[in-house]
């Protein structure tokens, strides 16, 4: 009987502390959440001065985000402001730190998403436009399309004033030695991509092929949530090869209930409809942010997928979840609050 009446204490102890930290997370209102990619990111490979710069880039995305939500600006300019600073870093596998496509192209896509309207604006396959995003916001902003492709998305994107640049501009010297390793290591290869993860796993110890794709979600002041997310793709694709990225529902999606951004093996979160498929739990099963958001990486997962995603809800609740060893990633509360991660802690 004691034991019994001692299992029980704990047990009320135990779920007493933990709706204690429940409700001091509730308690904090998020405003700006963003990711740079998923993947094997360990801290044994990372020396301090990368780890902070790293670490730079997103608190300086945040602030940039920040600012725009603090001043009364959209949630959609503030993903795109935060959206173009990681672009222009070549830290993140996108924007100017793209990886290399099989024929040593830098192929680079990205969308938005206004969750009050249900507008949304992608592009794919650009070689020219400096920060792909502002090139998705033009699509959703100043035409009647959602995607735009290849050299029909760069000449709207320029015809609109969206900043164009020589594809030397994309060069980086580890993306490009990344694209070279690859090249020796598939010689004889007949695969279109990666046709299963047993065949993938094992030649991790090359160079990681997939991360860094970016994104963030935003909720400004007057409750409107958006979402958008930016990428160079996998190195060493092939066949004009187009991932999650640009395609909403996928890798991006927005609505009143909630704003997403996905990054990881792109081919899982399409199969998946990732993105739509948090929201959808949440809509119409009621489903809480963080459960919700657990389920669709689990079901990644369990497919053999991985990467992770960022969630933003109405409330300003938000959720991070990945299956990899890292994903960078950093928030922003309404009170200017900024917290920046990389690894699995």
């Amino acid at each position: 009987m004691r034991k019994t009446i001692a299992v029980l204490v704990y047990f009320f102890l135990v779920v007493g502390i933990l709706s204690g930290f429940g409700q001091a997370k509730r308690d904090t209102k998020y405003v700006l959440v963003i990711h740079g990619g998923a993947g094997t990111i360990l801290k044994k490979n990372m020396n301090d001065s990368l780890e902070q710069a790293y670490k730079d880039v997103l608190t300086k995305s945040l602030q940039e985000g920040y600012r725009v939500i603090s001043s009364g600006g959209k949630s959609v300019d503030a993903v795109c402001a935060a959206i173009c600073i990681m672009e222009d870093s070549p830290l993140f596998n996108a924007g100017k730190g793209a990886v290399f496509n099989h024929n040593g192209k830098n192929e680079l896509d990205a969308s938005i998403m206004d969750g009050s309207t249900l507008r949304a604006g992608a592009v794919a396959g650009v070689h020219t436009i400096k920060n792909p995003i502002t090139a998705a916001k033009a699509v959703m902003e100043k035409s009647e399309h959602v995607m735009l492709v290849g050299k029909g998305a760069e000449a709207f994107a320029v015809s609109q004033g969206v900043t164009a640049v020589d594809p030397s501009y994309f060069w980086t010297k580890s993306r490009w030695e990344a694209l070279q390793e690859l090249l020796e290591r598939d010689k004889g290869s007949t695969a279109l991509d990666h046709d299963q993860r047993q065949s993938y796993a094992p030649k991790l110890n090359v160079r990681e092929e997939k991360f860094g794709t970016v994104g963030c979600v935003a909720l400004d002041q007057d409750g409107g949530l958006a979402a958008g997310t930016s990428t160079g793709g996998m190195t060493n694709k092939k066949y004009g090869r187009v991932g999650d990225s640009p395609i909403i529902g996928a890798g991006t999606y927005a609505n009143t209930q909630a704003a997403i951004s996905c990054t990881g093996w792109g081919e899982f979160y399409i199969r998946t409809a990732a993105a739509y498929d948090v929201v959808a739990q949440m809509t119409y099963g009621q489903v809480a942010t963080a459960i919700a958001a657990q389920r669709v990486i689990d079901k990644i997962d369990a497919l053999g997928g991985d990467g992770g995603m960022i969630v933003l809800d109405k409330n300003g609740q938000m959720a991070m979840p990945f299956n990899t060893a890292g994903m960078y990633r950093g928030t922003v509360t309404e009170d200017g609050v900024i917290e920046v991660r990389i690894y699995k802690d």
